[in-house]
């Protein structure tokens, strides 16, 4: 108990961190989601194969690879093409700029999925509708497409949520000092890995758990608006 008291502050220190971190990697993940969706409804061939060509490189590579690529091979290449050109000198990726962006960028991919399927669940004659009484597409998206989007999105965005959050756990493995991180060297500290690991699983699952109640409370919510 007094192993826990003394390395407890450190561990728990690391959770805003996490919470930052599964945040910024979310709004770019909505970010990344809603290009893709568009590319893939668009009617340009070039931007439906740039939509298809994104979500298949995200479903063949490894989370972890891609993190490290960026991380590791990124940072390599922006520091060549600096020295190269002469625009820059030595930039140093961050692992948190580094993870969120990697966990944006792979999240993104299912995002694509959930809002495209979304789109496509309402009624087409609504957007027909909407372009035959000269409504602009600016306020028939923001009016009419949007509402009726977020109800059918909500399920499949909170599991990617979900996952989003465990999946920063990885961000650990290139040096970012998060809650899982520091678990880990509170482990090896006090000799006691078993029991940091086992705070880091209470806090995932309590963060989990009140995610899952909220997106799932709101998700009701606007079923129960849209009729559903």
């Amino acid at each position: 108990m007094d192993v826990l008291i003394e390395y407890l502050p450190s561990v728990l220190g690391g959770l805003w961190t996490t919470i930052g971190l599964a945040l910024t990697s979310l709004a770019l993940a909505v970010f990344f989601g809603i290009v893709g969706a568009s590319c893939k409804l668009s009617h340009s061939w070039a931007l439906q194969t740039a939509g298809g060509l994104y979500t298949t490189l995200i479903r063949g590579v490894p989370d972890l690879v891609l993190m490290l690529l960026l991380f590791f091979g990124g940072q390599i290449a922006i520091n060549e093409l600096g020295f190269a050109t002469g625009l820059w000198g030595y930039i140093e990726i961050s692992p948190f700029l580094a993870g969120s962006f990697t966990i944006g960028f792979i999240f993104g991919a299912y995002m694509t999925e959930t809002f495209r399927g979304a789109f496509l669940a309402i009624p087409k004659g609504q957007i027909e509708a909407a372009q035959a009484l000269g409504i602009p597409s600016s306020s028939y998206l923001r009016r009419i497409i949007w509402p009726q989007i977020i109800p059918h999105a909500l399920p499949n965005f909170t599991n990617n949520w979900l996952v989003l959050m465990k999946t920063t756990a990885l961000v650990s493995i290139i040096g970012l000092q998060d809650l899982v991180y520091n678990a880990n060297q509170a482990g090896r500290a006090s000799r006691e890995p078993f029991l940091f690991l086992m705070v880091s699983f209470i806090v995932f699952l309590l963060l989990t758990m009140l995610s899952d109640v909220g997106l799932r409370s709101l998700s009701r919510r606007y079923s129960h608006k849209s009729g559903e």
